[in-house]
C-alpha cells in the first residue's frame, strides 16, 4: 500500500476562538493530502479537468481524536481505501508532531463530467490512472 505524505504548517488564522485548528481546516488539508496521492501516483488533477471532468467529494467521514493548537506540526497521511469504477475512497490519518493520531477518516470522490455533473466510470474515462490507484491501494 503506497501512502502519501505530506506536512502542513498550521496558521493562527486555522484555529478558533478556543485557540485550537477550527474543524472545517482539516477538509482542506484532506484535499491537500489527496493532492499529494496524485501527484504520487504520477497523475495531474488539471488534466483531468482539461479533459472535462472532476472528481467531487460524494461522503466524508472524519473522527476528530486530538486538538492541535497554533504553532504545532501537522502531517497527512493518505492512501486509497478503495477503488472501483464509480468511485475511489481515500483513507487518511492526521498526525501531531508528537505522532499522536488527530484525526482519521475517508472521503469519497466520484468521477463526474464537468458540464454536467453526470458519473462516468473512473476505470473507461482514465484506465491508466485507474490502473496505477488498483497498484497503491490498501489490501491488494
Amino acid at each position: 500500500m503506497h501512502i502519501a505524505k505530506i506536512e502542513i504548517q498550521v496558521s493562527y488564522a486555522d484555529t478558533d476562538m478556543m485557540g485550537i485548528i477550527y474543524h472545517g481546516n482539516y477538509i482542506k488539508w484532506l484535499e491537500i493530502g489527496r493532492q499529494q496521492l496524485v501527484e504520487d501516483a504520477g497523475f495531474d488533477y488539471l488534466e483531468m479537468e482539461k479533459a472535462g471532468y472532476v472528481a467531487p467529494v460524494y461522503h466524508l467521514d472524519i473522527t476528530y481524536k486530538h486538538a492541535i493548537r497554533f504553532g504545532e506540526k501537522v502531517f497527512v497521511h493518505t492512501w486509497i481505501e478503495e477503488n472501483q469504477r464509480s468511485k475511489t475512497i481515500y483513507g487518511f490519518r492526521v498526525f501531531n508532531e508528537k505522532n499522536e493520531i488527530c484525526a482519521e477518516g475517508t472521503t469519497t470522490h466520484l468521477v463526474v463530467k464537468k458540464d454536467s455533473f453526470r458519473p462516468i466510470s473512473f476505470a473507461k474515462a482514465f484506465p491508466s490512472w485507474f490502473q496505477k490507484y488498483e497498484e497503491m491501494k490498501k489490501d491488494k
